[in-house]
């Protein structure tokens, strides 16, 4: 299982998710009614939280202590998603102007052919082997 699904595989229940976040589980739920944390549900309809959403509840944590109110926090976490977003296309449009960059540079040495130079020194006579 790579990285990113162990992330958002949603496994813990809400008072799991709530000792780890170190909130009350009725916070979780202000938050979700809110629209800053969205858990997955079982069929039955219970809430499961994964680690983004743990990450996602630090970060209302920390923004919250700065004394930040869920409409500033949902606000900031909307940009910081927006900005992650734009510079993910930003990495994207940068490698691939290397790549065409790259092929560029190798189709040009490829054009080229060689030329091969002699030197000669004006005024002076050049001489010619001769076939004897």
């Amino acid at each position: 299982m790579s990285t990113e699904s162990r992330k958002t595989k949603a496994v813990y229940v809400i008072s799991v998710a709530a000792e780890l976040s170190g909130m009350h589980p009725q916070t979780l739920r202000i938050y979700e009614q809110r629209g800053l944390v969205r858990p997955a549900r079982t069929q039955g309809g219970s809430r499961r939280y994964s680690e983004r959403d743990l990450e996602i509840l630090r970060r209302i944590s920390e923004l919250a202590e700065q004394g930040m109110n869920l409409e500033g926090i949902k606000r900031v976490m909307r940009l910081e998603d927006e900005n992650a977003k734009l510079r993910a296309e930003l990495d994207a449009a940068r490698e691939q102007l290397d790549r065409v960059h790259t092929e560029a540079e190798r189709r040009q040495r490829r054009d080229l052919v060689p030329l091969r130079q002699a030197v000669a020194i004006f005024g002076e006579r050049t001489r010619f082997p001769t076939a004897d």
